[in-house]
């Protein structure tokens, strides 16, 4: 990655880093709000909401109008994190490199800090997001779908049911299209509505964040087997400890890692035959391949 992305997207982070803060300022109860402070600005690489940014500032020359919407897909990204890392889910003492949530602040926090980011999330796209009302709208719909029953939520239950079960590959998909692609298409979508996209621009980056969004979890599949605590922020082994089918026990590491370059290769495709000159997706895409090497 050059030192011109790198730049382009340190920018992105730095704002998204600022709003956050702006936004979770310390109120009564002071708890609860550190404890959602605690996750949100841990760190982390802020993938996320950089790709709103970049595809809004790509269709319309200006990022700053999707950083609300940047915002709270952090939140809702951080809320998945500090629930799925609860012993009653994945049951995780580190994230991030630092200790969970639950085990800095207790469960019935945790749980409660989690249920506070979900709810105040909307709350910022309300508030902040300088648009038309049914451009507001849309994004809330795809933000609350997104988040709810049909995507991110569906994933998890079927992912906590298939643990120390033979799944076929059609539920192995959809686990990780809703639990882990659900919320790269929700950013990717969002920056794009907001960015003014056309139908034809909208379904070509909605294809190329499904592509993305199953890299990226074949290539945490296949860093929970390789990497160390150190590396990876949280606890490795977690899935095969817990039973639970990855790309890896349904392929074997070899063509996880064939699939994983295709997906990469093919994202970056899905750009140049679209005409979606965004050379910071594209790295993306290609660092995702290049995280298992």
């Amino acid at each position: 990655m050059n030192d011109n992305i790198k730049t382009k997207i340190n920018e992105y982070k730095e704002a998204v880093n600022k709003k956050l803060d702006e936004y979770l300022k310390i109120q009564y109860p002071e708890e609860i709000w550190e404890s959602m402070r605690y996750s949100v600005l841990s760190g982390g690489k802020r993938i996320r909401p950089v790709m709103a940014l970049e595809t809004c500032n790509v269709l319309s020359g200006n990022y700053e109008k999707a950083l609300p919407a940047a915002c709270a897909i952090e939140m809702l990204h951080c809320q998945s994190l500090i629930h799925d890392d609860l012993p009653c889910m994945d049951n995780d003492d580190y994230r991030r490199g630092k200790l969970t949530n639950h085990k800095v602040f207790g469960e019935s926090t945790a749980v409660l800090a989690g249920d506070a980011l979900l709810s105040f999330a909307p709350q910022m796209i309300i508030q902040h997001t300088k648009c038309e009302d049914s451009i507001k709208l849309k994004i809330l719909e795809e933000f609350l779908i997104s988040a709810g029953a049909e995507k991110l939520i569906a994933g998890q239950v079927v992912d906590i049911a298939s643990e120390g079960k033979q799944i076929n590959k059609e539920t192995l998909d959809f686990i990780h299209a809703n639990k882990t692609g659900a919320l790269f298409k929700l950013s990717i979508r969002t920056g794009a509505i907001l960015g003014g996209a056309g139908e034809k621009t909208l379904s070509a980056l909605t294809e190329f964040s499904e592509k993305l969004g199953l890299a990226f979890q074949i290539s945490d599949d296949i860093l929970d087997e390789t990497a160390t605590l150190d590396t990876l922020g949280k606890t490795p082994h977690k899935d095969k400890a817990a039973g639970k089918v990855t790309y890896l026990s349904f392929y074997g590491m070899d063509e996880a890692k064939k699939r994983l370059a295709f997906l990469c290769e093919n994202a970056c495709d899905i750009l140049k035959s679209n005409n979606i000159d965004s050379e910071v997706l594209r790295q993306i895409a290609m660092s995702i391949n290049e995280r298992v090497r």
